[in-house]
């Protein structure tokens, strides 16, 4: 197969929600001498974002979506390795909080956009899904000080509104000089980004991690 025929293959097996066949894929692509990070970028996440493109249209629900997440995650247990042996080493790159909004659980975007952090150098702080306000605050308070990325997703409108929240949080704690703000999934867009004052977004997990490295230079 080309490389082009592999990663049409892992967009396919990420829509139909084929978990076997989507570790197997990205075995084959590394096989091919594919880098981990293409295989990502050009084969995973178009198919995760057709996936999130049928949700908000109503196309497909929650259990089509957890599959697919599955099968993500299964060509990912198969890639992280081989990113870990490109993990960027030297300078302290800083420590990335990473999480998803309240009252929101949907975490494959997330879980990719943590992965591609850490194999680029952050130290990593996954507080999971449905993660409240108050508890990224209290947690960035514990430190201050340091160099801290919070890394926050929403794939629904409603839980991106509470970003907004999270900003004015931090002003009225003191702690918005002392931590970097960066935003995705579906909804938020660099409009929303820059009316709510935050510091960045980004398109995808590989952006994101470039972005990140950029905002923390």
């Amino acid at each position: 197969m080309t490389n082009t025929e592999i990663f049409e293959k892992l967009t396919n097996a990420i829509v139909t929600q084929n978990i076997a066949g989507c570790a197997q894929l990205a075995q084959e692509a590394l096989d091919a001498g594919i880098p981990p990070i293409d295989i990502i970028t050009k084969g995973l996440s178009p198919g995760m974002k057709i996936i999130g493109d049928k949700f908000e249209a109503a196309e497909i629900f929650l259990p089509q979506i957890m599959m697919s997440g599955k099968a993500m995650s299964s060509a990912m247990e198969i890639l992280t390795p081989e990113l870990e042996k490109n993990k960027t080493e030297g300078e302290e790159t800083g420590l990335a909080i990473t999480f998803v909004a309240e009252g929101d659980i949907h975490d494959i975007g997330h879980r990719l956009v943590t992965t591609m952090l850490g194999a680029n150098g952050f130290e990593i702080l996954d507080m999971g899904v449905d993660v409240l306000n108050e508890t990224v605050v209290e947690e960035a308070a514990k430190h201050k000080g340091e160099k801290v990325l919070l890394v926050g997703s929403a794939l629904m409108t409603t839980s991106m509104l509470g970003q907004k929240d999270l900003m004015d949080r931090l002003r009225e704690e003191n702690l918005r000089d002392s931590v970097k703000c960066m935003f995705g999934g579906a909804p938020v867009s660099g409009k929303w980004i820059e009316e709510i004052g935050a510091d960045a977004t980004a398109e995808n997990a590989a952006e994101a991690a470039k972005v990140a490295l950029n905002i923390m230079k």
